[in-house]
């Protein structure tokens, strides 16, 4: 069988779901290479827009102040974060000095076509949400953000009804409202069901998993794009991964699982209500172990519900 019948044949095979690139891993290897390496998209269901289904979070990772080593070494992170497809980064005026991070590596890079802007406005940071987003734009070095949250719901009233103004206005072009640490559910619920938002942000690991019940259904039912943020949480749960077990066999031959960061990513952005997960971190390794995460085979319903016993078993 020559090259190309093969590559033809193996490509159907994977397309039926009768075998995967990675089940025969010495078969024309730049074909598996090509079928994992590519980071997977989902639909925003306001749009139709594809965002990248692994983002990049800042929080306590980016706060660094003026240290030019320690901005040369974000930059580093961003650029691994671009070169493997990346899209989404997420900021805070809360976040100390993240935003100018974030605009020192695109400085230092060029602002990638790929860039999806996600900012927050925040009351205690002072000023409008006008005000406050031409700080931000300024820091990041950007005319515009693609995305604007009201972080943790602080003066949602108000701030709702500028961002919906400058959405209109064609500066901003998506909304939304964010939560973490599994706070203030039954408000976030209701904002959710009676404002019209582009995105939600809000906790969801595989131990943390509240919103499934009902903040993820309503999601889909309104056809909002859901960002899942401290998908590590905080990064104790990866860590005490490493330290107690190995990946399970039948996650790699099920779904390419090959670390911890596959793992739990993977879990995250299988859900149907999901679209991109933000994981934060200082090294360009595991930026690559994050973004990795994003290609190849999923989990379905059933092994999604494997991964929850085997780590609730630990």
């Amino acid at each position: 069988m020559d090259d190309c019948i093969a590559r033809r044949a193996f490509l159907r095979l994977i397309g039926t779901g009768a075998v995967s690139a990675w089940a025969f891993p010495g078969m024309l290897p730049s074909v598996a290479r090509a079928q994992t390496r590519e980071l997977q998209s989902k639909p925003i269901p306001s749009s139709g827009e594809s965002l990248p289904m692994i983002g990049m979070g800042t929080w306590r990772t980016f706060n660094v102040g003026d240290d030019p080593k320690l901005l040369d070494a974000r930059t580093r992170v961003v650029k691994a974060f671009f070169s493997r497809g990346g899209g989404l980064i997420d900021s805070s005026p809360m976040y100390g000095s993240a935003p100018e991070t974030i605009g020192y590596a695109l400085r230092e890079l060029g602002a990638p076509k790929s860039l999806f802007s996600a900012e927050k406005v925040w009351s205690p940071a002072g000023g409008n949400a006008r005000e406050q987003f031409a700080s931000l734009a300024e820091q990041w070095g950007i005319k515009k953000f693609d995305l604007v949250q009201v972080h943790n719901l602080q003066d949602w009233r108000e701030h709702l009804p500028l961002l919906r103004e400058m959405r209109n206005e064609e500066l901003i072009r998506y909304i939304g409202i964010t939560t973490s640490h599994g706070r203030r559910h039954a408000e976030f619920e209701q904002v959710m069901a009676s404002e019209s938002l582009d995105f939600v942000q809000l906790t969801y690991n595989i131990t943390h998993r509240d919103v499934e019940s009902r903040l993820l259904p309503l999601a889909r039912e309104r056809g909002i794009a859901v960002i899942a943020n401290r998908p590590y949480d905080g990064g104790s749960l990866i860590k005490g991964l490493k330290r107690r077990e190995v990946v399970p066999e039948w996650a790699a031959q099920e779904f390419a699982c090959r670390t911890w960061a596959d793992f739990l990513l993977k879990f995250i952005v299988s859900h149907p209500a999901l679209n991109c997960a933000i994981p934060a971190t200082t090294q360009v390794a595991h930026m690559n172990e994050n973004m990795q995460a994003g290609s190849g085979p999923m989990p379905d319903g059933r092994a999604r519900q494997r991964m929850v016993g085997f780590v609730e078993s630990l």
